[in-house]
Protein backbone atom coordinates (compact mmCIF):
# COMPACT_ATOMS: atom_id res chain seq x y z
CA UNK A 1 0.00 0.00 0.00
CA UNK A 2 1.33 2.96 -1.10
CA UNK A 3 1.49 5.95 1.88
CA UNK A 4 -0.87 8.54 1.70
CA UNK A 5 0.45 11.98 -0.04
CA UNK A 6 -0.44 15.45 0.50
CA UNK A 7 -2.32 18.45 -1.74
CA UNK A 8 0.78 20.16 -1.79
CA UNK A 9 2.72 17.19 -3.74
CA UNK A 10 -0.23 16.15 -5.67
CA UNK A 11 -0.03 19.96 -7.02
CA UNK A 12 1.60 20.23 -10.38
CA UNK A 13 1.22 23.73 -11.00
CA UNK A 14 3.21 25.65 -7.68
CA UNK A 15 0.14 26.95 -6.25
CA UNK A 16 -1.56 24.73 -3.63
CA UNK A 17 0.01 25.24 -0.52
CA UNK A 18 -1.34 23.86 2.68
CA UNK A 19 -2.13 25.87 5.36
CA UNK A 20 0.73 25.60 8.67
CA UNK A 21 -1.63 26.39 11.51
CA UNK A 22 -0.70 25.73 15.20
CA UNK A 23 -4.17 24.99 16.28
CA UNK A 24 -6.05 21.15 16.04
CA UNK A 25 -8.88 22.19 14.62
CA UNK A 26 -8.55 19.64 11.74
CA UNK A 27 -7.89 16.74 14.62
CA UNK A 28 -10.37 14.21 13.76
CA UNK A 29 -8.89 12.56 17.40
CA UNK A 30 -7.15 9.45 16.16
CA UNK A 31 -4.35 8.53 17.51
CA UNK A 32 -0.85 9.00 15.84
CA UNK A 33 1.08 6.38 14.31
CA UNK A 34 4.12 6.15 16.00
CA UNK A 35 5.98 3.26 13.59
CA UNK A 36 7.90 5.27 11.16
CA UNK A 37 10.46 3.81 7.95
CA UNK A 38 13.20 3.81 10.22
CA UNK A 39 11.41 1.74 13.06
CA UNK A 40 10.42 -0.45 10.21
CA UNK A 41 13.67 -1.14 8.12
CA UNK A 42 15.99 -0.88 11.23
CA UNK A 43 15.08 -3.25 13.94
CA UNK A 44 15.84 -3.32 17.90
CA UNK A 45 18.71 -4.91 19.25
CA UNK A 46 19.96 -6.04 22.62
CA UNK A 47 19.87 -3.36 25.62
CA UNK A 48 22.56 -1.39 24.77
CA UNK A 49 22.85 1.59 27.04
CA UNK A 50 23.97 5.25 25.49
CA UNK A 51 27.59 5.97 26.40
CA UNK A 52 28.10 7.83 29.15
CA UNK A 53 28.69 11.82 29.40
CA UNK A 54 31.95 12.68 30.57
CA UNK A 55 31.09 16.10 31.20
CA UNK A 56 31.20 17.19 34.69
CA UNK A 57 27.98 18.49 36.24
CA UNK A 58 27.45 22.61 36.73
CA UNK A 59 27.38 22.71 40.76
CA UNK A 60 29.63 24.04 43.37
CA UNK A 61 32.01 20.49 44.68
CA UNK A 62 32.28 21.22 48.25
CA UNK A 63 35.70 19.35 49.58
CA UNK A 64 35.60 17.18 52.52
CA UNK A 65 38.25 17.73 54.28
CA UNK A 66 39.06 20.28 56.97
CA UNK A 67 40.60 23.81 55.82
CA UNK A 68 44.02 24.95 57.64
CA UNK A 69 43.78 28.68 58.34
CA UNK A 70 47.58 28.98 57.96
CA UNK A 71 48.77 31.03 54.61
CA UNK A 72 52.07 31.53 53.54
CA UNK A 73 52.25 35.13 54.37
CA UNK A 74 51.97 33.26 57.99
CA UNK A 75 54.14 30.94 57.55
CA UNK A 76 57.05 33.32 56.23
CA UNK A 77 56.57 36.38 58.21
CA UNK A 78 57.00 35.38 61.81
CA UNK A 79 55.69 38.94 64.42
CA UNK A 80 58.82 40.02 66.50
CA UNK A 81 58.33 42.09 70.04
CA UNK A 82 58.35 45.47 68.86
CA UNK A 83 60.96 48.25 71.16
CA UNK A 84 59.64 51.41 71.98
CA UNK A 85 62.00 53.71 70.40
CA UNK A 86 63.77 55.38 73.61
CA UNK A 87 62.86 59.15 74.29
CA UNK A 88 65.87 61.80 74.11
CA UNK A 89 65.39 64.55 76.44
CA UNK A 90 65.85 67.59 75.18
CA UNK A 91 68.43 69.85 76.97
CA UNK A 92 67.49 73.13 78.59
CA UNK A 93 68.74 75.72 76.47
CA UNK A 94 71.21 78.04 78.66
CA UNK A 95 72.60 81.37 76.60
CA UNK A 96 76.37 82.09 76.47
CA UNK A 97 78.04 85.21 78.12
CA UNK A 98 79.73 87.88 76.25
CA UNK A 99 79.35 90.09 73.36
CA UNK A 100 78.88 88.49 69.83
CA UNK A 101 81.31 89.09 67.29
CA UNK A 102 79.55 90.12 64.06
CA UNK A 103 82.53 90.89 61.98
CA UNK A 104 82.62 88.96 58.65
CA UNK A 105 85.70 87.85 56.50
CA UNK A 106 84.25 90.29 53.61
CA UNK A 107 83.62 93.21 55.57
CA UNK A 108 87.73 92.87 56.11
CA UNK A 109 89.20 91.77 52.80
CA UNK A 110 87.16 93.69 50.69
CA UNK A 111 86.94 97.69 51.37
CA UNK A 112 84.87 100.01 49.65
CA UNK A 113 85.74 102.24 46.96
CA UNK A 114 84.47 105.38 45.74
CA UNK A 115 82.92 104.52 42.30
CA UNK A 116 82.14 107.88 39.86
CA UNK A 117 79.48 107.29 36.95
CA UNK A 118 80.59 105.75 33.69
CA UNK A 119 80.61 108.87 30.93
CA UNK A 120 78.61 107.42 27.76
CA UNK A 121 81.10 107.27 24.70
CA UNK A 122 79.38 108.49 21.98
CA UNK A 123 80.13 110.00 18.98
CA UNK A 124 79.61 113.95 18.33
CA UNK A 125 76.77 114.62 16.11
CA UNK A 126 77.90 116.62 12.83
CA UNK A 127 74.58 118.33 11.52
CA UNK A 128 74.87 119.28 8.30
CA UNK A 129 73.15 122.32 7.55
CA UNK A 130 72.80 125.13 4.34
CA UNK A 131 71.64 129.04 4.70
CA UNK A 132 69.80 128.40 1.36
CA UNK A 133 65.74 128.01 1.32
CA UNK A 134 64.43 124.55 1.33
CA UNK A 135 62.40 123.40 -1.85
CA UNK A 136 58.61 121.23 -0.20
CA UNK A 137 57.18 120.84 -3.83
CA UNK A 138 56.79 116.64 -4.14
CA UNK A 139 57.67 115.80 -7.75
CA UNK A 140 53.72 114.22 -7.85
CA UNK A 141 52.82 117.76 -7.09
CA UNK A 142 55.27 119.30 -9.80
CA UNK A 143 54.21 116.92 -12.22
CA UNK A 144 50.43 116.27 -12.53
CA UNK A 145 48.96 119.66 -12.20
CA UNK A 146 45.17 120.15 -12.14
CA UNK A 147 43.09 120.91 -15.49
CA UNK A 148 39.84 122.56 -15.57
CA UNK A 149 37.49 120.21 -16.19
CA UNK A 150 33.98 121.49 -17.71
CA UNK A 151 31.05 119.52 -16.68
CA UNK A 152 29.51 117.39 -19.06
CA UNK A 153 25.80 118.26 -19.65
CA UNK A 154 23.44 115.23 -20.24
CA UNK A 155 21.20 114.30 -23.64
CA UNK A 156 17.90 114.03 -22.86
CA UNK A 157 14.90 114.17 -24.48
CA UNK A 158 12.61 116.49 -22.72
CA UNK A 159 9.40 114.22 -22.19
CA UNK A 160 6.31 116.77 -20.92
CA UNK A 161 3.48 115.21 -19.57
CA UNK A 162 0.26 116.22 -20.19
CA UNK A 163 -2.84 115.27 -18.57
CA UNK A 164 -5.75 114.13 -21.36
CA UNK A 165 -8.37 116.49 -22.18
CA UNK A 166 -11.48 113.63 -21.96
CA UNK A 167 -12.74 112.05 -19.52
CA UNK A 168 -12.27 108.01 -19.22
CA UNK A 169 -15.74 106.42 -19.55
CA UNK A 170 -14.69 102.51 -19.81
CA UNK A 171 -16.62 100.27 -17.53
CA UNK A 172 -14.90 97.53 -16.00
CA UNK A 173 -15.92 94.04 -15.86
CA UNK A 174 -16.96 94.23 -12.03
CA UNK A 175 -19.48 97.11 -13.46
CA UNK A 176 -21.09 95.30 -16.10
CA UNK A 177 -21.40 92.08 -14.16
CA UNK A 178 -22.20 92.46 -10.61
CA UNK A 179 -26.21 93.58 -9.80
CA UNK A 180 -26.78 94.81 -6.35
CA UNK A 181 -29.40 93.24 -4.60
CA UNK A 182 -30.81 93.73 -1.63
CA UNK A 183 -29.55 90.81 0.92
CA UNK A 184 -31.68 88.73 2.53
CA UNK A 185 -30.17 87.71 6.22
CA UNK A 186 -30.73 83.81 7.00
CA UNK A 187 -33.38 83.25 9.26
CA UNK A 188 -31.99 81.51 12.79
CA UNK A 189 -33.41 78.27 14.05
CA UNK A 190 -31.90 78.23 17.26
CA UNK A 191 -34.57 77.91 20.03
CA UNK A 192 -35.04 81.12 22.32
CA UNK A 193 -32.89 80.75 25.64
CA UNK A 194 -36.15 81.54 27.88
CA UNK A 195 -36.51 79.12 30.65
CA UNK A 196 -39.14 76.94 30.84
CA UNK A 197 -42.02 77.81 33.90
CA UNK A 198 -43.85 75.43 34.67
CA UNK A 199 -47.48 75.51 35.74
CA UNK A 200 -47.00 72.26 38.99
CA UNK A 201 -46.46 73.95 42.06
CA UNK A 202 -43.52 73.69 44.28
CA UNK A 203 -43.64 70.60 46.56
CA UNK A 204 -41.02 71.27 49.41
CA UNK A 205 -41.52 67.89 51.01
CA UNK A 206 -37.64 66.01 51.19
CA UNK A 207 -36.45 62.68 52.48
CA UNK A 208 -35.58 64.69 56.07
CA UNK A 209 -38.54 66.51 56.37
CA UNK A 210 -40.47 63.01 55.92
CA UNK A 211 -38.46 60.75 57.69
CA UNK A 212 -36.63 63.34 60.77
CA UNK A 213 -38.31 63.07 64.33
CA UNK A 214 -37.46 65.78 66.18
CA UNK A 215 -36.25 64.25 69.85
CA UNK A 216 -36.42 66.49 73.05
CA UNK A 217 -33.01 67.49 74.00
CA UNK A 218 -31.74 67.24 77.68
CA UNK A 219 -31.08 70.61 79.67
CA UNK A 220 -27.48 71.53 79.21
CA UNK A 221 -24.53 71.30 82.60
CA UNK A 222 -23.85 74.38 83.70
CA UNK A 223 -21.21 74.94 85.98
CA UNK A 224 -21.65 76.86 89.07
CA UNK A 225 -19.92 79.81 89.45
CA UNK A 226 -17.84 80.39 92.51
CA UNK A 227 -18.24 83.42 93.97
CA UNK A 228 -15.36 85.67 95.17
CA UNK A 229 -14.07 86.53 98.50
CA UNK A 230 -11.93 89.22 99.23
CA UNK A 231 -9.87 88.90 101.82
CA UNK A 232 -9.88 91.13 105.22
CA UNK A 233 -6.58 91.94 105.66
CA UNK A 234 -5.24 95.53 103.84
CA UNK A 235 -2.91 94.83 100.94
CA UNK A 236 0.87 95.88 101.77
CA UNK A 237 2.57 97.13 98.99
CA UNK A 238 5.80 97.59 100.82
CA UNK A 239 9.02 96.43 99.22
CA UNK A 240 12.48 95.87 100.28
CA UNK A 241 13.49 98.95 97.60
CA UNK A 242 11.21 101.63 99.53
CA UNK A 243 11.84 99.80 102.59
CA UNK A 244 15.52 100.22 102.43
CA UNK A 245 16.00 103.20 99.92
CA UNK A 246 15.65 106.61 101.69
CA UNK A 247 16.44 108.49 98.43
CA UNK A 248 19.17 110.90 99.81
CA UNK A 249 20.96 113.30 97.31
CA UNK A 250 24.45 111.67 96.45
CA UNK A 251 27.19 111.90 93.95
CA UNK A 252 27.04 110.78 90.48
CA UNK A 253 30.09 107.57 90.32
CA UNK A 254 33.52 108.28 88.69
CA UNK A 255 33.96 106.60 85.59
CA UNK A 256 37.00 104.30 85.84
CA UNK A 257 37.18 103.79 81.84
CA UNK A 258 40.69 104.85 81.18
CA UNK A 259 41.12 107.55 78.63
CA UNK A 260 40.82 106.85 75.08
CA UNK A 261 45.06 108.24 73.79
CA UNK A 262 45.93 107.23 70.26
CA UNK A 263 48.67 105.42 69.59
CA UNK A 264 50.34 106.40 66.46
CA UNK A 265 53.73 105.26 64.94
CA UNK A 266 55.56 106.67 62.38
CA UNK A 267 56.42 103.48 60.09
CA UNK A 268 54.86 102.63 56.97
CA UNK A 269 51.61 101.06 57.06
CA UNK A 270 52.40 97.29 55.67
CA UNK A 271 49.08 96.61 54.30
CA UNK A 272 49.02 93.00 56.07
CA UNK A 273 46.93 92.55 58.89
CA UNK A 274 47.14 89.47 61.41
CA UNK A 275 43.70 88.81 60.91
CA UNK A 276 44.32 88.41 57.04
CA UNK A 277 47.67 86.09 57.69
CA UNK A 278 46.21 83.48 59.78
CA UNK A 279 42.35 84.00 59.01
CA UNK A 280 41.61 82.83 55.48
CA UNK A 281 38.05 82.68 53.61
CA UNK A 282 36.21 79.54 53.99
CA UNK A 283 33.22 78.54 51.94
CA UNK A 284 30.36 78.64 53.87
CA UNK A 285 27.28 76.49 52.23
CA UNK A 286 23.62 78.65 52.49
CA UNK A 287 21.32 77.91 55.28
CA UNK A 288 18.51 75.74 54.53
CA UNK A 289 15.39 77.15 54.11
CA UNK A 290 12.34 75.50 56.18
CA UNK A 291 9.28 76.14 54.79
CA UNK A 292 6.52 77.51 57.48
CA UNK A 293 3.66 75.39 57.35
CA UNK A 294 0.50 77.23 56.42
CA UNK A 295 -1.97 78.48 59.77
CA UNK A 296 -4.94 76.97 59.78
CA UNK A 297 -7.56 78.31 62.15
CA UNK A 298 -9.35 75.75 64.42
CA UNK A 299 -12.89 75.56 63.64
CA UNK A 300 -15.87 77.55 65.98
CA UNK A 301 -16.14 79.91 67.67
CA UNK A 302 -13.18 81.20 70.23
CA UNK A 303 -14.23 82.45 73.97
CA UNK A 304 -11.91 85.24 74.85
CA UNK A 305 -13.20 84.94 78.30
CA UNK A 306 -10.58 83.59 81.22
CA UNK A 307 -10.90 82.54 84.57
CA UNK A 308 -8.78 85.96 85.86
CA UNK A 309 -10.73 88.52 83.38
CA UNK A 310 -14.05 86.73 85.09
CA UNK A 311 -13.05 86.51 88.78
CA UNK A 312 -10.63 89.73 88.71
CA UNK A 313 -11.84 92.46 91.24
CA UNK A 314 -10.45 95.66 90.49
CA UNK A 315 -9.10 97.86 93.44
CA UNK A 316 -8.83 101.69 93.82
CA UNK A 317 -5.07 101.76 94.11
CA UNK A 318 -2.79 105.61 93.37
CA UNK A 319 0.08 104.60 91.44
CA UNK A 320 3.85 104.03 92.57
CA UNK A 321 5.31 107.37 92.76
CA UNK A 322 8.92 106.75 91.25
CA UNK A 323 11.98 107.47 93.70
CA UNK A 324 14.62 108.90 91.43
CA UNK A 325 17.94 110.79 92.74
CA UNK A 326 18.17 114.01 91.98
CA UNK A 327 19.07 115.17 88.15
CA UNK A 328 21.79 118.17 87.30
CA UNK A 329 21.18 118.85 84.15
CA UNK A 330 20.54 122.11 83.38
CA UNK A 331 17.55 123.54 81.30
CA UNK A 332 17.18 127.02 79.30
CA UNK A 333 14.26 128.88 77.99
CA UNK A 334 16.37 130.17 75.02
CA UNK A 335 15.08 129.18 71.44
CA UNK A 336 17.27 126.33 69.67
CA UNK A 337 19.10 128.01 66.92
CA UNK A 338 18.76 126.11 63.75
CA UNK A 339 21.55 127.59 61.59
CA UNK A 340 23.99 125.10 60.16
CA UNK A 341 27.07 126.35 57.89
CA UNK A 342 26.03 124.52 54.88
CA UNK A 343 22.65 125.83 54.93
CA UNK A 344 24.59 129.63 55.68
CA UNK A 345 26.89 128.85 52.94
CA UNK A 346 25.03 126.51 50.23
CA UNK A 347 22.30 128.08 48.58
CA UNK A 348 20.04 126.69 46.59
CA UNK A 349 20.43 128.65 42.73
CA UNK A 350 17.63 128.70 40.14
CA UNK A 351 18.62 125.98 37.30
CA UNK A 352 17.34 125.30 33.44
CA UNK A 353 17.55 122.76 31.25
CA UNK A 354 20.31 122.79 28.77
CA UNK A 355 18.60 122.86 25.47
CA UNK A 356 20.28 120.10 22.81
CA UNK A 357 22.56 120.95 20.19
CA UNK A 358 21.91 119.93 16.78
CA UNK A 359 24.60 119.46 14.37
CA UNK A 360 23.83 121.39 11.33
CA UNK A 361 22.94 119.65 8.38
CA UNK A 362 25.75 119.97 5.28
CA UNK A 363 24.37 118.98 2.47
CA UNK A 364 21.42 121.20 1.49
CA UNK A 365 18.08 119.51 0.46
CA UNK A 366 17.26 119.63 -3.11
CA UNK A 367 14.79 121.32 -4.84
CA UNK A 368 12.41 121.47 -7.73
CA UNK A 369 10.77 118.42 -9.71
CA UNK A 370 12.60 115.43 -10.30
CA UNK A 371 12.95 113.72 -13.73
CA UNK A 372 12.76 110.13 -13.85
CA UNK A 373 14.42 109.94 -17.34
CA UNK A 374 17.60 107.81 -17.50
CA UNK A 375 20.25 107.57 -19.78
CA UNK A 376 18.77 103.68 -20.93
CA UNK A 377 15.80 105.28 -22.06
CA UNK A 378 17.01 107.96 -23.60
CA UNK A 379 19.67 106.45 -25.94
CA UNK A 380 17.86 102.74 -26.10
CA UNK A 381 16.78 101.69 -29.28
CA UNK A 382 14.19 99.27 -30.09
CA UNK A 383 15.00 96.44 -33.01
CA UNK A 384 12.83 94.13 -34.28
CA UNK A 385 13.61 90.54 -32.94
CA UNK A 386 14.34 88.17 -35.38
CA UNK A 387 14.39 84.47 -34.69
CA UNK A 388 16.90 82.00 -35.09
CA UNK A 389 16.65 79.14 -37.61
CA UNK A 390 15.93 76.21 -36.44
CA UNK A 391 18.38 73.34 -38.26
CA UNK A 392 16.46 70.37 -36.72
CA UNK A 393 15.50 67.68 -39.24
CA UNK A 394 11.29 67.49 -40.38
CA UNK A 395 9.54 64.48 -38.33
CA UNK A 396 8.40 62.92 -41.67
CA UNK A 397 7.18 59.53 -42.19
CA UNK A 398 9.16 57.65 -45.81
CA UNK A 399 6.19 55.33 -46.82
CA UNK A 400 8.32 51.70 -48.24
CA UNK A 401 6.48 49.77 -51.03
CA UNK A 402 7.88 47.21 -49.86
CA UNK A 403 5.80 44.57 -47.13
CA UNK A 404 6.77 44.41 -43.51
CA UNK A 405 8.30 41.37 -42.36
CA UNK A 406 7.31 40.22 -38.71
CA UNK A 407 8.44 37.05 -38.16
CA UNK A 408 10.10 36.29 -34.87
CA UNK A 409 11.97 33.33 -33.16
CA UNK A 410 9.18 32.98 -30.62
CA UNK A 411 6.67 32.84 -34.09
CA UNK A 412 9.31 30.44 -36.00
CA UNK A 413 9.91 27.93 -33.05
CA UNK A 414 7.27 27.81 -30.65
CA UNK A 415 5.21 24.25 -30.94
CA UNK A 416 1.48 24.93 -29.02
CA UNK A 417 1.30 22.40 -26.20
CA UNK A 418 -1.67 20.91 -24.44
CA UNK A 419 -2.99 22.97 -21.39
CA UNK A 420 -3.29 20.54 -18.26
CA UNK A 421 -5.05 21.45 -14.94
CA UNK A 422 -3.55 20.42 -12.42
CA UNK A 423 -5.35 17.87 -10.51
CA UNK A 424 -5.19 19.83 -7.10
CA UNK A 425 -7.78 22.22 -8.59
CA UNK A 426 -10.91 19.82 -8.02
CA UNK A 427 -12.18 18.93 -4.54
CA UNK A 428 -10.97 15.72 -4.22
CA UNK A 429 -8.00 15.18 -7.13
CA UNK A 430 -9.06 12.60 -10.21
CA UNK A 431 -7.08 9.06 -8.58
CA UNK A 432 -6.69 9.81 -5.22
CA UNK A 433 -8.86 8.94 -1.82
CA UNK A 434 -9.37 11.64 0.29
CA UNK A 435 -7.97 9.74 3.96
CA UNK A 436 -7.72 12.47 6.67
CA UNK A 437 -7.02 15.85 7.48
CA UNK A 438 -3.99 16.56 10.45
CA UNK A 439 -4.05 19.13 12.98
CA UNK A 440 -2.23 21.55 11.30
CA UNK A 441 -4.22 21.69 7.66
CA UNK A 442 -2.49 19.16 5.76
CA UNK A 443 -5.16 17.41 3.79
CA UNK A 444 -3.87 13.62 2.56
CA UNK A 445 -4.74 11.65 -0.47
CA UNK A 446 -4.25 8.07 -1.09
CA UNK A 447 -3.57 6.84 -4.61
CA UNK A 448 -5.64 4.49 -6.46
CA UNK A 449 -4.16 1.00 -7.42
CA UNK A 450 -4.54 0.21 -11.01
CA UNK A 451 -6.84 -2.39 -10.10
CA UNK A 452 -9.73 0.11 -10.19
CA UNK A 453 -9.94 1.48 -13.83
CA UNK A 454 -13.06 2.87 -13.66
CA UNK A 455 -11.98 5.41 -11.74
CA UNK A 456 -9.35 6.60 -14.14
CA UNK A 457 -11.60 6.24 -16.97
CA UNK A 458 -13.77 9.29 -15.86
CA UNK A 459 -13.76 12.14 -17.71
CA UNK A 460 -12.40 15.39 -16.06
CA UNK A 461 -15.32 17.64 -16.23
CA UNK A 462 -14.80 21.04 -18.24
CA UNK A 463 -16.46 23.49 -15.37
CA UNK A 464 -13.25 23.39 -13.41
CA UNK A 465 -11.53 26.73 -11.36
CA UNK A 466 -8.39 27.39 -12.57
CA UNK A 467 -6.58 28.62 -9.67
CA UNK A 468 -4.55 31.99 -10.66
Amino acid sequence: MRPPRCLCEICTCGRHRCPHKPTRIYDNGQQPGLTTEYVEKYPKYSNVSPPRSLKPKQEYQMRRGKMEGITTFKSDYLPYEIVKRPFQVQEEYKPKTGKIELGTTYQKDYNAYKIQPVALVRPLERKHTTGGKLDTIPTYQDDYRSWEVQRREPIKVEHIYHPPTEKFGNSTTFQDDFVPRELNPRQSFRPPCVAKLSDVPFSGTTSHRTSYIAHQLEPKFVRSKEEYKPSNQPFEDLTTHRKDFKGLPGQLAQSCKPENAKVRSSAHFNGVTEFQDRFQPWLVSLPEVRKTREYVPPPGNMDFNSTSHLAYVKHDISPAVPIRPVSNQRRTDAPFQGNTTTKDDFKAWSSCRQEITKKQQEIPKPTGKFYDLTTFKSHYLPHQIIPAQSFKPIHAVVPNSAPFQGETMYQTEYTPKKQEICPANYPSPPGYVYVKTDSHGHKFFRQLTPECPKLFNNPIPKEVAVVS
